[in-house]
């Protein structure tokens, strides 16, 4: 059996706490959110850090303790049902399912360069983002930001497939209105 030596948790801080952040303003793009994420990150470490087995580095450690605590920071903004005001859906289709002409997708395959490369654009995506109701932000980030997979986002969400299917479908129809809106047409 080898004896696991326990990290210095002053050298840990050094080591990763820059690193921490970066992913943690990533995921959350607020950078005071993200300091605090770090902070609750280190702060369970030093908790547990006897109970660090070794059983991966601790840089993998710390990330993981960090990808729970982001989870829980987003856990914790969807608390309420949100009840679906699916008259606003009626704007997008006619009674037949078929688009409506005014609110049909535009092409965006015609826009020069890379959009995600585009400061302005990130930012008017972001307030899109935040515009949405909590839990249809937080399931467009979890898929599309943290490439989880739909179970996974599901048992996070306590949602069944189905209703996260419809979560993302309507999530997607009002994200893309509101790209379209405040980039594409200004």
């Amino acid at each position: 059996m080898t004896v696991v030596e326990t990290p210095d948790l002053s050298v840990l801080v050094e080591q990763y706490a820059g690193d921490l952040y970066k992913r943690a303003f990533f995921k959350v793009s607020d950078s005071e959110m993200a300091k605090d994420l770090v902070q609750d990150t280190f702060m369970a470490a030093a908790e547990k850090i006897s109970t660090f087995k070794g059983e991966s580095t601790p840089k993998t450690w710390l990330f993981s303790i960090l990808n729970n605590k982001i989870i829980d920071y987003y856990r914790a903004k969807v608390v309420r049902p949100y009840h679906y005001n699916t008259q606003s859906f009626s704007n997008f289709f006619t009674e037949e399912g078929d688009w409506r002409p005014d609110k049909m997708p535009g092409n965006w395959n015609e826009v020069e360069g890379h959009l995600l490369d585009d400061a302005e654009f990130n930012a008017t995506l972001k307030m899109c983002l935040d515009a949405l109701p909590d839990k249809w932000s937080l399931s467009i980030k979890l898929k599309y930001l943290m490439e989880k997979e739909s179970e996974e986002i599901c048992q996070e969400l306590g949602v069944s497939p189905t209703n996260f299917w419809q979560i993302m479908h309507r999530a997607k129809l009002q994200l893309r209105d509101c790209v379209e809106n405040k980039w594409f047409k200004v």
